[in-house]
């Protein structure tokens, strides 16, 4: 049997002689396409540039095109245009999502509701980026690695209540792993990393989320039953503790988050990094392509290469090669990061979960902790969060009907987007 680097120079010469041609990138070009985009981004704030990318995330998946009005052909009077999508398949589906959002009949409808979580992974996953990318204002990223994508559902009714992606849990999050007691070679080497996870998608769609603090119901389902064995079943290493960060953190105003207080989830603090800025994705596909002409092997192992398990032989390749070409093609720093920290919090799902991280016991040692069942978890949500907010609400006539969907997006400008969408960004 091959050793690993074996296994990866196989793949590497296999790999070359099949890819023997490499579009040529002027350096001078791209590095001025690359400081005119961070120089337009290092200018916002961290909730404009959410808004921003959001937008940018938008106009190029869902693109449109011209087309005269049916109208202008019956009258005299000049044709007019409008924005349509290019793909009508897009366009139906979209159509499909929006109407299907859980919307109450009462104030009270809450306690009807029976979440389901559907996995989404495969077939089901167009609809769980529709669902996504259309109802937060936070740029729907996918995550190298492991991914369990859910689609939460109300039993009875069928209609959506939120999107959930459990994925490969962060490598270094310095608050998390001193809790842990987590030494580096027993988190990676030894591979303790993958028994946690990361809540890297946490949305509900609203009205749930407002009317009754959805998200803290969706946080509570990423610890659940439904998790765990997915995760047992698709990856064979046992769950042991979740993570999740907040987007605004310590500069969000009030300083609070929607996992502030949420029972089983712990605050460890505040992220040591910074927020890096990212250029359109037409100058971060140049920079793809000149690391795989003049780093060429670089590029291989980042993008292409895989372990013996068929997984990614490195994590994160787009920030791997956007860090790694910044400097050198002379990229200031200044205009590469935000001085932005995120809030981190981390649920161990076992008494003894640190002591499991730190391989100081075997899988027949765990305590549960708590009740994970998704009945059990929903109904602390109901109680605990759902109930007290309807009520305020209630008491204010503040209880919402509506839906939220940001598919005008499509056909608005970014100022247009900016001036109808930005005072919501991180409500």
């Amino acid at each position: 049997m091959a050793t690993p680097v074996e296994f990866v120079e196989k793949q590497w010469e296999e790999w070359r002689d099949k890819n023997p041609q490499v579009a040529h990138i002027d350096t001078n070009e791209l590095k001025e396409l690359l400081v005119k985009d961070l120089t337009y981004a290092s200018q916002m704030d961290v909730r404009e540039y959410t808004l921003y990318q959001k937008w940018c995330e938008i106009q190029e998946r869902y693109p449109t095109k011209e087309a005269t009005t049916l109208s202008s052909f019956f009258d005299d009077s000049d044709s007019t245009q409008e924005r349509i999508m290019v793909d009508s398949e897009q366009q139906n589906l979209l159509q499909k999502v929006k109407a299907n959002f859980w919307v109450p009949k009462t104030p009270d409808d809450f306690e009807n509701l029976e979440p389901v979580m559907r996995l989404s992974n495969g077939k089901l996953a167009e609809t769980w980026n529709a669902i996504r990318t259309f109802s937060s204002t936070m740029k729907n990223n996918s995550n190298i690695g492991r991914n369990l994508f859910y689609t939460v559902v109300d039993k009875k009714t069928n209609k959506y209540l939120g999107v959930i992606c459990i994925s490969s849990d962060f490598l270094d999050l310095t608050p998390r792993d001193k809790a842990i007691g987590w030494s580096r070679e027993v988190k990676t080497q030894q591979g303790m990393i993958n028994h946690t996870a990361i809540g890297s998608t946490i949305v509900p769609l609203q009205p749930l989320g407002f009317n009754y603090m959805g998200g803290k119901l969706l946080a509570l389902l990423c610890l659940s039953d439904t998790v765990q064995e997915d995760w047992k079943k698709q990856y064979g290493d046992v769950l042991v503790g979740v993570t999740t960060t907040s987007l605004y953190g310590a500069t969000k105003s009030g300083g609070l988050s929607q996992y502030d207080g949420l029972e089983h989830w712990n605050k460890m603090g505040f992220s040591s990094g910074s927020v890096a800025f990212e250029p359109t994705k037409k100058t971060m596909g140049m920079v793809f392509d000149w690391i795989k002409e003049n780093h060429t092997r670089k590029y291989f192992e980042w993008w292409e290469a895989k372990n013996q398990n068929g997984l990614p032989l490195k994590r994160d390749h787009k920030n791997r090669s956007l860090n790694f070409a910044y400097p050198k093609l002379g990229i200031d720093k200044k205009l590469i990061r935000t001085e932005h920290q995120r809030g981190i919090y981390f649920s161990p799902l076992y008494d003894n979960t640190n002591e499991y991280l730190r391989k100081e016991i075997g899988d027949d040692k765990l305590v549960k902790s708590f009740d994970t069942s998704v009945e059990a978890l929903t109904n602390i949500w109901k109680t605990k969060y759902a109930k007290g907010r309807i009520r305020q609400l209630q008491k204010k006539n503040n209880v919402s009907y509506e839906t939220l969907f940001y598919d005008d997006l499509i056909e608005l400008s970014w100022e247009e987007t900016k001036a109808k969408y930005l005072p919501q960004v991180g409500r």
